[in-house]
């Protein structure tokens, strides 16, 4: 059930409205639940009408997309308005994720979230800009009480900006359950979005539900069709028992060419529901189920998001699903006779697209191969090799895999290259990755040594991370299948000051450097003017100082001390003129 659903017999619901604020009622075709939510509580976040960029349950690497990304019209420094009244509880600064963010509980039971911006208003930006110098550190994660900063539904509390892990100017918006903390779908609380596009399926995947998602190949039909239709006109002999189906599609709004998600999606067969999708109320400890919400080897292989009409036995986010039927969405029907399957894709305006085909289950008369290292997805898997082990805990899969395991020589490197898997396969949780290196690691290096990964032999972008020494073992913490290796990493990060030794930088106005890091990353910056600690806004790479109070006239000295995960220190002395 959706925790921010109320569910009522008509009686209540009739006694209830006597005192409640206009709400919606979104009755389901498929049930006789009434979910309630307000639709005049909120306003506007911004002064502009909305046009989105993104919106709530999009496919995103890793995640489903939390909220609205709405746009400024290309520009920054937009006023941010409270979408209600409440008080600002949270502050959050970091160089990822959301950025610059603002979080207001309000008194109904939710919060809501603003990201990517630049400033906060000044009350909010002087107390943010104190605790930063209190506590020495740029990026700050505070928790604000009732009485701090209080505001009233259409106060400015910010400006609109490009902050964090954005591509480009807009406003992230956010409204979440406070109690759970789970972002619920905003489209749903009565804002004025103009949307008259029904959803776009672009292709179409057909698989053998017998089969374990990772061991075969769908079958991929694009679609095409017109007037919210698409029929295939020949009926599909498909070799199966049981049939699955995902579906490739883009949502549209009116105004914008960035692609959307689709709000519901419903499969039948012969008009009988097979199961329901609601993209709502999915919490941040969830998120990660998109991996099997979705064919997440299509993903890696088409980049294209295949969004599943079944749910995968290792699947635990089910709180979008309903109405499912006994194979979890999955379709049978007698062998040998055509059935009509239709597909119908909702977005939150309400336009709506359907898809339909016939199909004919031929039988699955093909054998599988035996397995040497079967993997089950409802239990613990552990793996051991004489310089290799690791263990995935009953959670980390979501469908059976055979596992595959190869290994061969680097020169450059402390072990030899081990494949484990394939990357194509995802992983829910972290597990604990231990080496063993195939040559002695001088004691010099014995606490330089990273782990490197690598998707396959083409990806030539590696990641890497420092790994721990225990007992003639490397380990570290990892959430992927591919390839990996041992690397020593002896080299500092690099920094490079956009500023020359002893410049008059007063028409300037400001310092800025970049650091990069060859390997890990940077896991410390620290910087000081004059030999007291100076707040440096970190912009990917870039790190800027504009300069304020804490930056006198004339002649002054900045020393910035950087380290990578491996505490490879870099130390640099500058003398400038303001």
């Amino acid at each position: 059930m959706n925790k921010t659903s109320v569910f009522l017999s008509i009686a209540s619901v009739v006694a209830w409205l006597s005192c409640a604020p206009v709400l919606m009622f979104a009755q389901d075709s498929e049930s006789s639940t009434v979910s309630i939510y307000p639709q005049d509580y909120f306003r506007n976040p911004l002064n502009i009408p909305i046009t989105l960029a993104g919106n709530f349950g999009e496919c995103r690497p890793n995640h489903y997309h939390s909220g609205l990304d709405i746009k400024t019209e290309g520009r920054e420094n937009l006023p941010v308005f409270a979408a209600a009244s409440g008080y600002v509880s949270r502050i959050r600064i970091s160089a990822s994720g959301f950025g610059n963010a603002l979080y207001i509980t309000h008194p109904d039971g939710f919060t809501t979230l603003y990201a990517h911006l630049n400033n906060f208003a000044p009350a909010i930006q002087k107390y943010t800009k104190d605790k930063q110098y209190e506590l020495e550190t740029w990026a700050v994660d505070l928790i604000l009480y009732e009485n701090q900063f209080p505001v009233e539904k259409g106060d400015q509390i910010a400006w609109s900006g490009n902050t964090g892990s954005s591509a480009g100017p807009h406003l992230h918006f956010e409204i979440r359950e406070t109690s759970t903390e789970h972002p619920l779908n905003p489209q749903l609380f009565g804002f004025k979005i103009q949307d008259t596009k029904a959803p776009v399926p672009l292709h179409l995947a057909l698989y053998n539900a017998e089969k374990s998602l990772y061991e075969h190949t769908p079958m991929i039909i694009p679609l095409k069709g017109k007037q919210q239709t698409y029929r295939l006109q020949d009926t599909l002999m498909l070799p199966y028992n049981k049939l699955g189906m995902s579906v490739h599609v883009n949502d549209f709004m009116d105004g914008s060419q960035n692609t959307l998600n689709f709000y519901t999606a419903s499969w039948y067969i012969d008009g009988i529901l097979q199961g329901k999708i609601t993209l709502d109320d999915i919490g941040y400890e969830e998120t990660r189920y998109l991996h099997a919400y979705v064919d997440y080897a299509l993903r890696q292989k088409r980049k294209e998001w295949f969004q599943c009409m079944f749910q995968l036995p290792g699947n635990q986010l089910n709180s979008i699903y309903s109405h499912l039927n006994a194979d979890r969405g999955y379709l049978s029907v007698s062998i040998g006779e055509p059935a009509n399957a239709t597909i119908v894709l909702k977005d939150a305006a309400g336009n709506a697209t359907e898809i339909n085909f016939t199909f004919i289950l031929t039988g699955d008369t093909s054998t599988t191969a035996a397995c040497s290292v079967p993997f089950a997805y409802n239990k613990p898997n552990t793996f051991e090799h004489p310089n290799v082990r690791f263990r995935l805990s009953e959670n980390d899969l979501y469908d059976n895999i055979c596992f595959q395991f190869a290994e061969k020589p680097r020169k450059d490197a402390f072990s030899m290259e081990y494949q484990l898997h394939t990357a194509h396969v995802p992983i829910h949780g972290y597990f604990e990755l231990q080496i063993k290196p195939d040559k002695p690691v001088p004691f010099a290096l014995r606490d330089k040594i990273v782990l490197v990964y690598q998707e396959d032999e083409k990806n030539i972008k590696k990641s890497a991370q420092a790994a721990r020494f225990q007992d003639g073992w490397y380990q570290a913490r990892v959430r992927n299948f591919g390839r990996y290796y041992l690397l020593a990493d002896t080299i500092a990060p690099v920094i490079t000051p956009a500023f020359t030794q002893n410049a008059q930088l007063a028409q300037v106005g400001k310092l800025q450097l970049t650091v990069k890091d060859n390997l890990t990353s940077v896991a410390s910056f620290r910087a000081e003017l004059n030999g007291k600690w100076v707040c440096f806004v970190q912009r990917g790479n870039t790190y800027i100082y504009t300069f304020d109070e804490h930056c006198p006239k004339g002649k002054n000295t900045l020393k910035i001390t950087v380290a990578d995960e491996n505490n490879n220190t870099n130390i640099k002395t500058y003398t400038f003129y303001r």
